[in-house]
């Protein structure tokens, strides 16, 4: 029966969550073309605030547990777990202030209305994966930009995303590259539990009845760290800490 409900329930999600990305698509151009990047970054913004509106539809819930106080004039490196596509929207819209960009594969930079153009105008950076010539540059233009800017990056170290919740080993050669270039960085750990059973069932139908949860750890001056190794190995047991698959 359950699966039942998530197949109606997956369509009309799907009719919503794809107007949705191509009402804001025009919207953002018009932002980024004729009001600049303020403009754009809200926009982005309240499509984030939508996106996770239309998952409602599925009966999922989002908790952000953040008790610390997180200043907006220095960059931030954010670290978290990856369980599905459904870690980014949260990210975006709680740590909106922040202004987070993320480093993304490739494949996302076209094809997909309002997010691919996101991630080509917005900040973010697209990176061959099985190119390290093109990828390692590519992060190191963005970190600087994340430095000089003061803005947040994003990094899911594991790579891939973990399709049963469990959290897989951390790649390190992006975070190294990150700490070199964004020196001044205050590392932001963030754990997230139970987005994977959002396509439990696979792409259609989805999971129903879920609740995200991201769970912001204490932050933690890159400076204060010389070995970014035993810095690595703290990031990735602090957030498999609190990882419940």
């Amino acid at each position: 029966m359950q699966k039942l409900i998530a197949f109606i329930l997956t369509s009309i999600y799907a009719v919503v969550f794809l107007l949705t990305l191509a009402i804001f698509h025009p919207i953002q151009w018009f932002c980024f073309n004729v009001l600049g990047y303020q403009a754009h970054k809200k926009s982005v913004d309240l499509l984030q605030f939508f996106i996770m509106r239309c998952t409602n539809i599925l009966g999922t819930r989002y908790s952000f547990h953040n008790p610390y106080k997180i200043a907006t004039d220095q960059p931030l490196i954010i670290v978290a777990n990856h369980q599905s596509m459904y870690d980014i929207s949260p990210i975006m819209w709680y740590m909106r202030k922040h202004h987070p960009k993320f480093i993304s594969k490739k494949e996302l930079g076209k094809g997909i209305p309002s997010v691919s153009y996101n991630l080509r105008h917005g900040g973010s950076v697209l990176i061959d994966r099985k190119n390290p010539r093109q990828a390692l540059p590519a992060i190191m233009k963005f970190g600087e930009y994340i430095e000089n800017n003061k803005r947040a990056a994003v990094i899911f170290p594991e790579g891939t995303r973990s399709k049963d919740g469990h959290p897989k080993p951390f790649q390190t050669k992006g975070l190294e590259v990150l700490f070199k270039k964004i020196p001044s960085a205050i590392i932001v750990p963030i754990s997230i539990n139970n987005s994977w059973k959002m396509l439990k069932y696979g792409k259609f139908p989805m999971g129903i009845g879920n609740h995200i949860k991201l769970t912001v750890h204490e932050p933690i001056k890159l400076s204060n760290f010389e070995d970014k190794q035993e810095l690595i190995k703290h990031l990735e047991t602090t957030i498999g800490s609190s990882i419940n698959p």
